[in-house]
């Protein structure tokens, strides 16, 4: 049984329609995109609509479109908002609903209409195909007929993924953005750019109408070009504010990659950045801090990696139901089997008892990567580990853990940590290196047999 938290699109049924690529936004590096041009669009209608997944909460305005004051952006609290401002009125469109899984793939239609006849239509929000009809705040029925706002008003231009540029206004948001469309002139639905499949989870589906003018198709496919506006006849390609080719991902909708669960706070958590793979010690300082993956399994073979800068780090796997031990490291519990590197050994706490396996040969120094191989299919059950693609300890008996889900895990102190998972990875080592399914990206081949944690892999092995 495979397990991913609550996740609402899976992306692991084959839907004829595969999105490849996704690009990953960071609001400590500044990054976004925006459009110059010139004559204004329609600014009465229009629809957006994208796929996001999230990687960092609770945080104000995470904007994902602005322009003159009107954007879309996720609040404080994690739930949505639409701002629209017509030049002397704001109007409001704010979701009780929270978004707060960060192992999911949201799609989010939002569509503007203000020459509908009816007042509550003038503005739509669709999340994951259903329609949103409860809010905590909508004034947005109380705009005038034919108002108009300020996207698609030229002198503001488009800016994707951040609010404004400079300072603590920049807003920007934190996560994965896919298959992004700004039709300008036309109201639509997200049935025009998604569909329920037999078993009712939504997946996505080829748009093929026009995006006028002014609009715009951002599918992130051309690393060499990650603003690349690839519409027929639309608004041309974005520029890029300290975006480059390493923020292309394969981590999508119709192919989920695990990532580190903000959410996951035992007994501290850690800094979460860089599309959910990146761990740092920002805060809660001096004391171990730990995350654990969004993806758990128990049955398969699963590979992942770790690059961390000094050597107080554990990483490896541990179920979901770990007892706290001393109650101050998020390693120290029973139920965990990792590396410890300033040891140089395994780390292994099972049902009944603690152990250090001395077996894990060469030297640790910082900057390595570590890799993590766990067979779920073996009897006994097993966990190896790899340095720099080479083992250094194999086929770790792990039957205390059996029958049990697990996760990645990552501990460290006073450190800061590179995860790849096959999505995407902050690391700069080259990593070309696919599974035998050719899913995700990896500094080292995986063992042969061993795959990357993703739905698609876990829809067939786990």
């Amino acid at each position: 049984m495979a397990f991913t938290d609550r996740l609402h699109n899976r992306g692991s049924i084959s839907t004829g329609y595969d999105i490849d690529n996704s690009l990953k936004l960071e609001d400590d590096n500044s990054e976004g995109l925006i459009k110059n041009y010139s004559g204004d669009g329609d600014r009465r209608t229009w629809t957006y609509s994208t796929w996001i997944k999230r990687t960092e909460l609770s945080q104000d305005y995470y904007c994902l479109f602005f322009a003159a004051y009107t954007g879309i952006q996720f609040m404080s609290e994690d739930w949505l908002r639409v701002e629209l401002y017509d030049g002397t009125t704001t109007r409001y469109a704010d979701t009780n609903q929270l978004f707060r899984d960060t192992s999911a793939w949201y799609h989010l239609v939002v569509t503007l209409d203000s020459t509908d006849s009816t007042a509550s239509d003038r503005v739509k929000i669709w999340i994951n195909g259903n329609r949103v009809t409860s809010f905590r705040t909508s004034t947005y029925a109380n705009m005038a007929q034919n108002d108009q706002f300020g996207i698609g008003q030229a002198s503001d231009n488009y800016q994707f993924g951040y609010w404004f540029a400079g300072g603590a206004n920049d807003r920007r948001f934190c996560g994965y953005v896919a298959e992004t469309h700004y039709v300008n002139g036309t109201a639509l639905e997200a049935s025009d750019f998604g569909e329920f499949d037999d078993n009712n989870i939504w997946i996505p589906k080829e748009y093929t109408g026009s995006h006028g003018s002014k609009g715009f198709y951002l599918k992130f496919d051309d690393s060499s070009n990650l603003g690349k506006d690839s519409s027929s006849g639309g608004i041309g390609d974005f520029t890029l504010s300290n975006i480059t080719s390493a923020d292309q991902a394969t981590d999508t909708p119709t192919n989920n990659f695990c990532t580190w669960n903000p959410l996951w706070a035992f007994p501290k958590v850690a800094g979460i950045e860089e599309g959910g793979t990146k761990t740092n010690g920002d805060f809660n300082a001096s004391t171990w801090r730990g995350a654990k993956g969004s993806m758990g399994v128990s049955r398969g073979k699963w590979y992942w990696e770790n690059k961390a800068s000094g050597n107080d780090t554990i990483h490896g796997w541990q179920t979901d139901n770990c007892v706290p031990d001393s109650g101050s490291n998020s390693h120290n519990v029973i139920s965990t089997i990792a590396f410890y590197e300033a040891g140089n050994y395994i780390w292994l706490k099972d049902s009944t008892s603690g152990r250090n396996d001395s077996s894990v040969t060469g030297t640790y120094a910082g900057g390595q990567v570590i890799g993590f191989a766990l067979n779920l299919d073996s009897s006994p059950q097993t966990a190896s580990f790899y340095r720099n693609g080479s083992a250094i300890a194999t086929n770790v008996n792990i039957d205390g853990l059996a029958n049990q889900t697990l996760f990645p895990i990552t501990s460290h102190y006073n450190q800061t940590s590179q995860a790849n998972f096959g999505g995407y990875t902050s690391m700069s080592n080259a990593h070309t290196n696919t599974d035998e399914n050719g899913y995700g990206s990896f500094v080292y081949a995986p063992p042969s047999g061993y795959y990357a944690l993703c739905t698609k892999n876990l829809a067939e092995y786990g």
